[in-house]
């Protein structure tokens, strides 16, 4: 190896070597961020569906994400197999939405959209203040952890990167519930309703469409992505407690706020983006600074494009709703 001035030569394979550690560490950090991006997705999905559709901020969205991973948890602890408790538990959460959307909503919407939309932001965060409080009680303000062996430890390589197998999953359980909502949105006569009643929920009673089954529905969706969120979130770090929905909900403001408001494809795009750059910034800059660098993003969004990435100020809607 020649030195000079105590730095390796050009050329030096040392160098070369180097260069490639670090270019796997990067790469190794960007498929983490981008598996964690993609339940932020998940997350944001619901959150963006029940927006686009009732034009409401559903505040409970998190507790039900966080209800469905503390259920996994007890059914896992009774001796349910995880497969089983994961379903029951994310059908359980599309229930717990749809009650939601009875209770704190439904009878709001005979007053005019502006009262509406401050009174959902009450009724759906005390909803999540009663659900918060029920699991704050049940387990005794104590973090709760799935036994070990609760899930296969695998680890595969995909192109000399190192990839779990419950990261698999969770890129599997994401990709099907896209390509459901994609399909259910565009090739189904459910999703046509949905999308007549997102433009105008008046014009879709003229035609026979009940308003009301349809908010009921798309809460049941919302509330079932949650809770397959909540359960990977659950199964990844392996910590589940009363708040853990909290954080989550506050991200998924960034994230819908950065994609567009309503914006499917956008809330995707930028939760993949927060997600790997959050990665990259917990890994390779100083402790505290990523959520500095990544609101300080998002203050920088606001004021260049308020829309988001994919928004409209018009129209900011996947389902073609005029704001």
């Amino acid at each position: 190896m020649w030195i000079f001035g105590g730095r390796s030569a050009p050329g030096d394979p040392s160098e070369t070597c180097v260069g490639r550690i670090v270019a796997w560490m990067i790469a190794q950090q960007i498929l983490n961020g981008l598996i964690t991006g993609s339940v932020y997705a998940l997350f944001a999905l619901g959150f963006t569906l029940v927006f686009s559709v009732n034009r409401v901020l559903n505040l409970a969205h998190g507790a039900v994400f966080m209800s469905a991973a503390l259920l996994s948890y007890y059914l896992v602890m009774i001796g349910t197999p995880f497969v089983i408790a994961a379903a029951v538990a994310t059908v359980v959460a599309g229930g717990i939405s749809m009650v939601v959307e009875f209770v704190a909503l439904r009878r709001l919407r005979r007053f005019s959209p502006h009262v509406m939309e401050f009174a959902a932001l009450v009724t759906t965060l005390g909803a999540d203040i009663v659900l918060v409080s029920l699991a704050h009680k049940l387990t005794a303000a104590q973090t709760v952890r799935f036994p070990f062996g609760t899930f296969p430890n695998q680890f595969f390589l995909l192109f000399g990167l190192r990839i779990s197998l419950l990261q698999i999953i969770i890129v599997l359980s994401v990709a099907c519930m896209l390509s459901f909502l994609v399909f259910y949105l565009y090739r189904t006569s459910a999703g046509l309703r949905l999308r007549a009643v997102a433009s105008s929920d008046r014009a879709s009673l003229l035609l026979g469409i009940n308003p009301n089954a349809v908010y009921a529905q798309t809460f049941f969706i919302s509330g079932i992505m949650a809770g397959i969120a909540g359960v990977l979130i659950a199964l990844s770090f392996n910590s589940i407690n009363a708040h853990m929905g909290e954080s989550y909900m506050l991200k998924t403001f960034v994230i819908i706020v950065l994609g567009g408001l309503g914006s499917v494809p956008g809330c995707v795009l930028a939760a993949l983006f927060f997600g790997v750059a959050q990665t990259l910034c917990v890994a390779y800059l100083p402790p505290g600074s990523a959520d500095i660098i990544l609101y300080a993003l998002l203050f920088g969004m606001l004021l260049v494009r308020p829309a988001g990435l994919m928004g409209n100020a018009a129209n900011i809607s996947v389902v073609g709703r005029n704001a």
